[in-house]
């Protein structure tokens, strides 16, 4: 049997472009070697000292509940709830359109807890500081090593890591294994650094 690589992907609940290329990942994993692992990151933190709308740095400070929900799961049902309570999540964030709006984010997030297994008293730690520093310290983690000029996600393949890939749609099959191929291709040559388009879709999460 071959050996599967492990693959760690950083992601904040909230962010549609990583939720669609988690969901990739996951496809990836059928037609390819590797074993993904959910690694956490903040846009809040990401943003904290740059110069964003006062808009954007609300949703990005309400977002970092649902982060700290992910953070303390992890603490109580172990890593292996990380990426099961992202699933429920991102399902109901992104999938199912349920509310991001203040008004709705702990009860959307309490069903993802309630989807996935876990404790629902776990929807405390939503305003609660205590795991602010774990979340830091992944965030930190993952964009040291791909630079401050980025968001999320980031992938790690053993000493290779960069930002992305930023897709708006699921490729699934042999499709996706492809793509996979040729990211790893361009990311593992030292001196490259980018190729960018101007985005003209939204993502698709079907």
């Amino acid at each position: 049997m071959t050996e599967k690589i492990p693959v760690d992907l950083w992601f904040d609940p909230s962010c549609p472009f990583a939720w669609v290329t988690s969901r990739w990942l996951i496809e990836v994993a059928k037609v390819r070697p590797i074993e993904p692992r959910w690694r956490m990151m903040s846009l809040h933190i990401l943003n904290e000292d740059k110069d964003v709308s006062d808009d954007y740095r609300e949703r990005a400070a309400r977002a970092m509940g649902s982060v700290r929900v992910v953070a303390a799961a992890a603490e109580k049902h172990g890593e292996q709830a990380v990426g099961e309570l992202y699933t429920t999540l991102g399902t109901l964030l992104h999938n199912e359109g349920r509310g991001k709006e203040p008004e709705r984010l702990r009860e959307t997030v309490e069903t993802a807890l309630e989807r996935a297994g876990l404790d629902t008293s776990l929807v405390e730690a939503m305003h609660s500081e205590q795991w602010d520093a774990t979340i830091r310290a992944s965030h930190d983690e993952g964009i040291t090593l791909v630079g401050q000029e980025v968001g999320t996600p980031i992938i790690r393949v053993g000493a290779n890591a960069f930002f992305g890939p930023v897709i708006t749609s699921i490729l699934r099959g042999e499709e996706a294994g492809r793509l996979w191929d040729g990211v790893l291709t361009v990311t593992a040559y030292e001196d490259f650094f980018e190729l960018k388009r101007t985005r003209t879709k939204r993502p698709q999460f079907d």
